[in-house]
């Protein structure tokens, strides 16, 4: 495989069918052959080792507004190139994991009390109560098809309880979600713009609408830091609403896939599944072990503010950096055994949250989420175990997940 030769295809490669079904042995092969790679066409560099991408995480010559990338989206022209995509991102760049110091930090200020351990805790019944009732709706043995039973569900209910919208909008915010993730692809063809584009636009409509009628009766909820925030002016109202935005849909997609994926490993390891089953002190590190060998992105941006040297490749200002966070949790320079699911690997400093200042800041919630889920399907079956060929989302490049996991399920 001709991966350092100058026409080879990184897009094309991620894009690739078999590669979004199973991307390891293709990125275990690039980064045999290089920590870092440059695409020749995009200009775009690719991270793979896990000391390179540590490095570009927390360095402070790295940012994360692709407004600076100099060869992007923002870049002389592109508005006249490029209308539909230009209005799409120009619209979806001002919120907390887009934004360099010191907007980010102002913007991030206004949500992390509500990621705190004692929320966290706070919150925990209600995910109880809300997957309790997904396992109720279920047969007591039989197939069952999990994502839309469980991975799918469970999340879009607790974000929707804390965000206090009606169930009603669920399916809505479950279509617009689907259409506003593919921004997350970097390359995306002119439909997916305009569906990004309509769905972006509905969401904020909504928001907009939603946040007016609770104004009328404030509480001391999310929402209610929220609507302070933007009255006392520490947010605008576009800043208001597509932190608001992101925040439903990368914490819809990223506990879907967290919760369907480590089900996967599990199912594929049954050893694992028996050793977690039987010892529940295991579950949290087991969490960080999906996370770190199933990803559910494959990719997390930075760009260069200033020309830096990362392991022997001159990378200058203004280029875009994408760390291939699949290779990254991987990197058997760091990870014994990383082709192997071991639910108390410890230590397990994977990156699939992202690093440095803009790690995810809806991290402890998946977690929270998983393990609450995790432990309760345990406990509810006795015996899982898969019952068709599972099925991987094959329509977006970033977001890894799969459309269908058939489960036999026994009490």
């Amino acid at each position: 495989m001709a991966e350092n030769l100058v026409d080879f295809d990184w897009w094309e490669l991620l894009a690739d069918r078999e590669f979004l079904k199973d991307p390891y042995p293709a990125l275990a092969r690039l980064q045999r052959s290089g920590a870092v790679h440059r695409d020749a066409a995009s200009g775009v560099f690719f991270v793979l080792s896990h000391q390179a991408f540590n490095q570009i995480a927390k360095m402070p010559e790295m940012g994360r507004d692709t407004r600076k990338w100099r060869d992007g989206w923002d870049r002389p022209g592109a508005a006249l190139e490029d209308p539909i995509g230009h209005g799409l991102l120009r619209e979806f760049t001002p919120q907390m994991i887009n934004v360099d110091p010191p907007d980010h930090g102002r913007m991030r200020s206004v949500y992390e009390p509500a990621f705190h351990a004692t929320m966290m805790a706070q919150l925990a019944p209600m995910i109880v109560e809300e997957a309790t009732r997904l396992l109720d709706a279920m047969p007591d043995a039989g197939d069952i098809e999990m994502i839309e039973a469980f991975a799918a569900p469970l999340p879009l209910r607790v974000l929707r309880n804390l965000f206090e919208m009606p169930p009603e909008m669920d399916a809505q915010i479950s279509q617009w979600s689907a259409a506003l993730i593919k921004i997350g692809d970097v390359m995306m063809s002119k439909e997916q713009k305009l569906d990004a584009m309509a769905a972006l636009t509905a969401f904020k409509s909504y928001l907009r609408d939603h946040l007016d009628a609770r104004r009328k009766s404030l509480k001391d909820g999310l929402i209610d830091r929220v609507i302070a925030a933007r009255d006392d002016e520490r947010l605008d109202e576009e800043e208001t609403l597509t932190n608001l935005v992101s925040m439903l849909v990368a914490g819809h997609e990223t506990t879907v896939t967290l919760i369907g994926n480590g089900l996967l490993l599990l199912l594929e390891n049954p050893s694992e599944m028996a050793r977690l089953r039987a010892d529940r002190s295991l579950m949290r590190t087991a969490i960080e072990e999906f996370l770190r060998i199933s990803p559910g992105g494959n990719m997390i941006l930075r760009v260069a503010l200033e020309d830096v040297d990362l392991d022997g490749v001159f990378v200058p200002a203004g280029s875009l950096l994408i760390g291939l966070i699949g290779a990254v949790n991987r990197d058997p320079a760091r990870f014994e055994r990383p082709e192997t699911l071991d639910i108390d690997r410890r230590p397990n400093p994977h990156f699939t949250f992202g690093g440095g200042a803009h790690f995810c800041i809806g991290a402890p919630l998946a977690r929270l989420e998983a393990q609450i889920g995790f432990n309760l399907l345990l406990d509810r079956f006795a015996s899982l175990e898969l019952a068709g060929a599972p099925e991987w989302r094959l329509d977006r490049m970033n977001a890894r997940g799969l459309g269908q996991l058939p489960v036999r399920a026994a009490r």
